[in-house]
């Protein structure tokens, strides 16, 4: 279906696991919503997207599921992957509109190819003339700031949803990168297992991930601070209630963090003297919503032995990327 149909624009897309971004040239981000699509079980039908269907997160009947359309960075379910992506685009054509846009999509690096035309056949069902798919990280060096082009090393690690990218960037491309499955929905349930194992408590996405957000860090003592929680009782199956603090977060993300030091650790390895060179004097610049994590800059700074910066707007590093690359459309078009 295609909902283009005046007044051409360009448009950016964050297709994240966790949340999609999405910028048109001349008015901004507008739409920054989760990745949820809520459906009726029986006849698939499409009942909600984004917000409204992320607040039905296990609270469904059994008629209707919530469903995350992409895992661990990549389209797991295309159709309904196309159908929120339409879905978004109409609500973006009801506030200005457009003939066929030219769209560019971010991807995480190291998909194959079938992954990366999925993401492209994506976005050219919901009536882009032109799609460019490019990788994440480049995409939140651009938006971090850095200057990508220049003849000397840049580095980003972009936490996101399903996958952490590790890249590091010299005279407009990737020059060595990794990305790992270890994100924050993986903390999300690193903290759900943890609180399963210890008190016998199930709780779910929702409460994990807010519990990761106001109390979690991964550094210790870096936060001192509490929290109850509500779910069911794992003997009894009633509800309970229990209270959690910041060192048990801690203790819970320890292995996920671990796993994204030795990933940094092993592209940095893997670099040319020269490059590692420029890392070590203009150190690594840490993006998406994970880079938001108490602690983890100290963290970092510690295991790698280089100065780290979390970005200025860490969560729309990708997408304000998009807004940069889009103004030199030469640059994509090479």
């Amino acid at each position: 279906m295609n909902f283009f149909n005046f007044g051409s624009k360009d448009i950016g897309i964050d297709l994240g696991t966790a949340n999609v971004l999405i910028y048109v040239k001349g008015q901004g981000i507008v739409i920054n919503e989760p990745s949820v699509v809520a459906i009726e079980t029986e006849t698939k039908k499409v009942l909600a997207v984004g917000e409204e269907a992320h607040k039905m997160l296990g609270r469904t009947p059994g008629k209707i599921r919530s469903i995350r359309p992409l895992k661990d960075g990549v389209i797991a379910d295309f159709e309904l992957t196309e159908a929120m992506l339409n879905s978004f685009i109409k609500k973006i054509k009801a506030k200005g509109t457009f003939t066929r846009p030219r769209i560019l999509i971010c991807c995480p690096s190291n998909i194959t190819k079938v992954e990366r035309n999925a993401i492209r056949e994506a976005a050219e069902s919901a009536g882009a003339k032109k799609v460019f798919v490019e990788e994440e990280p480049k995409v939140a060096a651009v938006g971090a700031g850095l200057d990508i082009s220049a003849p000397s090393a840049s580095m980003v690690i972009d936490i996101g949803g399903g996958t952490t990218d590790i890249a590091i960037l010299s005279l407009g491309d990737i020059v060595n990168s990794k990305s790992i499955r270890v994100a924050g929905d993986l903390f999300d349930q690193d903290i759900i297992k943890y609180v399963k194992n210890k008190y016998k408590l199930i709780i779910g996405e929702r409460t994990a991930e807010d519990v990761k957000i106001k109390i979690g860090t991964v550094y210790p003592e870096e936060k001192k601070e509490k929290m109850t929680i509500r779910g069911r009782d794992m003997i009894t199956g009633l509800p309970n209630s229990i209270t959690i603090n910041s060192k048990e977060i801690e203790e819970s993300l320890k292995d996920s963090v671990h796993k994204i030091v030795l990933a940094t650790k092993s592209v940095l390895e893997e670099t040319l003297p020269e490059l590692s060179a420029d890392i070590v004097t203009k150190g690594i610049v840490v993006t998406g919503g994970g880079a938001l994590l108490t602690g983890l800059k100290k963290l970092l700074e510690e295991e790698l032995k280089v100065p780290i910066k979390i970005a200025d707007s860490p969560l729309t590093c990708v997408v304000d990327g998009t807004a940069i690359m889009l103004d030199n459309i030469k640059l994509l078009e090479k």
